[in-house]
């Protein structure tokens, strides 16, 4: 008897990551979604506050350099608070700000909403991917991918809908503040399923993970994946236009075939993960986006150089979930503080990215410009290993202090 009840309780903590897991996947798609929704409502903020070109790229800048205090920020909090509230506090205060991005009356005021949509919404990634890390010890398997495949599909459902309220001349007011509302109904319905905090809080910690040099080395593959990324999402349409002169509509098709290749190859990526573990992942990427991209850039044909830039989606599609997940896992650090730092790291790629490719295009040409990716793309080759120096999944502990916590199902 007493054996059949020990048992039982195994397979009640064995169980309990699964609502969280579930509710993370969610968090993820709300978060893609809900910058979605702002990114295709961009030019009505622009038209409806006369901003030039310059006026909205510093107004932009306002949101990365929001999202880069609010990560480390996040991290620290996580590491010593939990990730649960963390994560639920940053998704609320996202969902809050995004209509006052519709109701800023001028300039100063867009600055400032962007500011704090930009914080939020650096605080909720590394909150979330923290919150990741943690139910993925519990399952004691690769699942990191599969929400940021979520992200990406949240982010195409976004785009959608922002699409078509803006082809019907809906206000952003109301298409802002119904997306909000739906998300926050959401969050508040669905947070306390998100694992408590005894499962990654330290109780302690610091605005910044130790550099050592594994976070280092993850931090530079993050680097380069992630100015890839954004490279491709910036000047791949301007460079099937003007270079090949494709005509802008099969230029976009060159972004979306990117990006739909990117959102499949996370949701397999876990499983491939599983079989050919994390270190080959990453090699297998950095080297099918260097492929693809230099397709892209070799071959003067638009569908060979539209396939390559899908090449690159899937190559890059799993390198940065794999280094975060890494992250989370290093030895004697608080997974929240180590996963701000590398994903810190991507973000000032992100941020380089379009300046520095513009800068090469001006000097030299636009194909010289998009080799400098190919040669990062190896560069992430290059420290794959990195990923396999960090402890893995599996945690006896965060196991048994989520038995003796609140019940997640309530």
């Amino acid at each position: 008897m007493e054996q059949a009840m020990s048992e039982g309780d195994t397979q009640i903590t064995r169980s309990v990551p699964r609502p969280a897991r579930i509710v993370v996947a969610l968090l993820f798609f709300l978060n893609g979604s809900i910058l979605a929704t702002w990114a295709t409502r961009i030019p009505a903020v622009q038209a409806g506050l006369a901003l030039s070109p310059g006026k909205l790229g510093l107004a932009l800048l306002g949101m990365a350099a929001g999202a880069l205090v609010a990560m480390n920020l996040s991290g620290y909090l996580a590491a010593r608070f939990g990730s649960r509230s963390v994560t639920t506090i940053a998704a609320v205060c996202l969902c809050i700000t995004l209509p006052l991005l519709a109701l800023a009356p001028s300039y100063p005021i867009i600055v400032v909403a962007l500011v704090f949509f930009g914080a939020s919404n650096g605080a909720m990634d590394v909150a979330m991917n923290t919150q990741g890390v943690a139910v993925e010890r519990l399952y004691e398997r690769p699942i990191l991918n599969s929400f940021h495949a979520c992200y990406s599909f949240g982010a195409l459902a976004g785009a959608l809908l922002g699409g078509l309220v803006a082809s019907y001349n809906i206000g952003l007011l109301p298409h802002f503040l119904g997306i909000a509302i739906l998300c926050l109904v959401l969050i508040l319905a669905t947070a306390h399923f998100l694992l408590p905090a005894q499962a990654d809080a330290k109780g302690t910690g610091v605005a910044f993970a130790r550099p050592t040099r594994a976070i280092l080395a993850l931090g530079l593959v993050a680097f380069c994946v992630v100015l890839g990324e954004g490279a491709i999402a910036d000047w791949s349409a301007i460079y099937l236009n003007g270079t090949l002169h494709t005509g802008a509509g099969l230029a976009a098709i060159g972004y979306a075939a990117f990006s739909v290749m990117m959102a499949i190859s996370r949701g397999l990526g876990d499983q491939l993960t599983a079989r050919l573990g994390a270190r080959t992942m990453v090699r297998l990427g950095g080297l099918i986006a260097a492929v693809g991209l230099t397709l892209a850039l070799v071959v003067p044909w638009a569908p060979l150089a539209i396939l390559g830039f899908g090449l690159v989606g899937a190559g890059f599609s799993v390198v940065f979930p794999l280094t975060l997940s890494a992250a989370g896992h290093v030895s004697k650090q608080a997974a929240g503080t180590a996963i701000a730092s590398v994903a810190t790291c991507g973000y000032v790629g992100l941020l380089l990215g379009p300046p520095v490719i513009g800068f090469i295009a001006d000097s030299l040409s636009l194909r010289t410009a998009l080799s400098f990716v190919v040669l990062l793309s190896l560069c992430a080759v290059a420290f794959a290993h990195s990923v396999g120096t960090t402890q893995h999944i599996g945690d006896s502990q965060a196991l048994e202090a989520i038995e003796h916590s609140e019940p997640l199902i309530r």
